[in-house]
């Protein structure tokens, strides 16, 4: 195998790009947390990268560069064939890795956010390119990133942004592969991606099985659902969860702090919650009362939902949350709140309901960072996805209703709440929810993670077979393997290599055969 030779050079040009996105509606505060988990990533591939050019790089005049970012012309609308519009789409390849004559091609999928050249450089995908000789190619999702016309973000275009098109998208990103790469047969293709990117890696192994041989699906969550309730169940289980550093006596205490959150929104005494959760302005009314409910619920669901990734942990966050000296479990709350702005560099939150939807109709494109506009239209249009807090199960604030995000798909894109779920229906019966009724696909999940429970948990076939992780969270198995991950984690790594590996050792029509995980393993 050839070997990944990196210049610190490269290393300093990396800086500021960013790699996998992961789901997430709620308040402003979910996309902050969102944003510094990127952040980590980055720093932790660059570091990777710099270790990995000083081990392997002495004496040898094999230097790799940078892959350069690339551009090519896409339809945007492959449906419509009288329409002649078309914009740009961003993919960078890795040929160092691969063995031309046998090796096979692992596509990386873009999401919901920019990508970046990390995206053929370091991850779960990179390090098995190493060990099956396989060329790496990435794409940017449609309408995310750079790959997007300057109009592109308006209602008019927007339309034109749908997971259905994403798909079109690499079926003609693979044909523009194998010709400038002359590739045959015998390249075969498997794709990877986590979040919604996995349930793209999925559906284009789905819709397409004569391009795509096997698929990897990380945290997928493959069935849309309107109001997913089930998002916050998962929560309140992780904070209960030993394992992670949770308890009964934690979720309680959560539960009893929002509460009490709740009793005092809905006595108006607005002025408490300024004071005591750092707002950056006056509450004016029920919209506002929702946003700061909403923002203080994301703290806790991104703490689990990133569990070590975040600014803090299950395990810390149920130290303070369980620490009686800090005052009554409201007061550790505050507590929790002002460890989150400490860690952001905020001296305030924005509570205004009307700058969120401000920030949700704004139009500008931005080459890089998050696509808040773009997944919230697609939530509406396509995935509902709204994670409430209605039942008696969830320990956050009942302030988090499905009508206030149901609400904002009118107000920022004039779609009829009422119609939301036609479109998640139909997204259902187009994929085929959990059940898509496929092969070669491996689907990966961490059990504290909310999003397992709209994935595939259980082998559907002896070749879809799914892989749930005790104790990880969001898109775990992704990143680059470290001393401390745990024993059920490398493990999972390690099925899924031989998986992949045994897929690729049989006759491409083959489907099952002892090596395949649907065995119990």
């Amino acid at each position: 195998m050839k070997m990944l030779l990196l210049p610190p050079l490269a290393v300093l040009l990396l800086l500021g790009l960013q790699f996998t996105l992961s789901l997430g509606l709620g308040g402003r505060n979910f996309w902050l947390i969102k944003k510094q988990v990127l952040q980590s990533r980055e720093q932790r591939f660059q570091k990777h990268l710099l270790e990995n050019w000083k081990k392997l790089a002495g004496g040898s005049k094999d230097r790799w560069t940078e892959p350069r970012e690339r551009l090519f012309p896409q339809p945007l609308d492959h449906f419509n064939r009288k329409n002649n519009g078309t914009f740009k789409q961003r993919y960078w390849v890795n040929t160092k890795l691969w063995e031309q004559r046998q090796g096979p091609v692992f596509l990386y999928i873009g999401g919901e956010g920019s990508l970046s050249s990390f995206s053929v450089l370091a991850g779960e995908h990179v390090d098995l390119a190493q060990r099956y000789g396989a060329l790496l190619v990435s794409l940017e999702h449609r309408f995310y990133g750079a790959s997007i016309n300057p109009d592109g973000l308006t209602n008019q275009n927007i339309q034109f942004l749908s997971s259905q098109q994403a798909l079109a998208d690499l079926a003609a990103f693979h044909e523009f592969i194998n010709l400038e790469y002359n590739l045959t047969r015998t390249n075969r293709w498997i794709c990877f991606g986590g979040s919604y990117p996995g349930s793209l890696s999925a559906w284009f192994r789905l819709k397409f099985p004569h391009l795509v041989f096997a698929a990897v699906a990380s945290s997928a969550p493959v069935r849309a659902q309107l109001d997913f309730t089930g998002y916050n169940k998962v929560v309140s289980e992780s904070l209960s969860n030993p394992v992670v550093g949770g308890s009964l006596k934690c979720r309680a205490a959560v539960a009893q702090a929002f509460s009490q959150l709740d009793r005092i929104l809905e006595r108006g005494n607005a002025s408490w919650l300024e004071a005591d959760f750092k707002s950056c302005q006056k509450l004016s009314g029920s919209d506002d009362y929702a946003e700061l409910a909403s923002n203080l619920a994301d703290v806790v669901m991104g703490t689990v939902q990133y569990n070590k990734e975040a600014l803090a942990d299950i395990a810390t966050l149920c130290q303070v949350m369980t620490n009686r000296s800090l005052g009554s479990t409201y007061q550790r709350l505050t507590v929790l709140n002002k460890n989150f702005m400490d860690g952001m560099g905020l001296k305030c939150i924005d509570n205004s309901h009307q700058n969120a939807l401000e920030r949700l109709r704004s139009t500008k494109v931005e080459p890089f960072g998050l696509g808040d506009r773009q997944w919230y239209y697609q939530t509406c249009t396509e995935f509902g996805y709204y994670q409430t807090c209605e039942d008696e199960s969830c320990p956050l604030s009942r302030w988090v209703t499905l009508k206030s995000q149901v609400d904002v798909c009118a107000q920022v894109f004039g779609v009829d709440p009422g119609k939301v779920q036609s479109a998640v229906n139909f997204t259902n019966d187009y994929y085929g929810a959990d059940h898509p009724a496929s092969s070669r696909i491996i689907f990966v999940n961490g059990d504290i993670d909310p999003w397992h429970a709209l994935s595939v948990l259980k082998n559907l076939s002896c070749s879809e077979v799914a892989l749930v992780i005790n104790g990880t969270a969001h898109c775990a198995d992704m990143g680059i393997p470290e001393k401390g991950d745990p024993p059920a984690l490398q493990q999972a790594r390690q099925k899924i290599s031989d998986q992949i590996g045994a897929w690729l050792a049989r006759d491409r029509h083959g489907n099952c055969g002892p090596e395949s995980l649907s065995r119990g393993e």
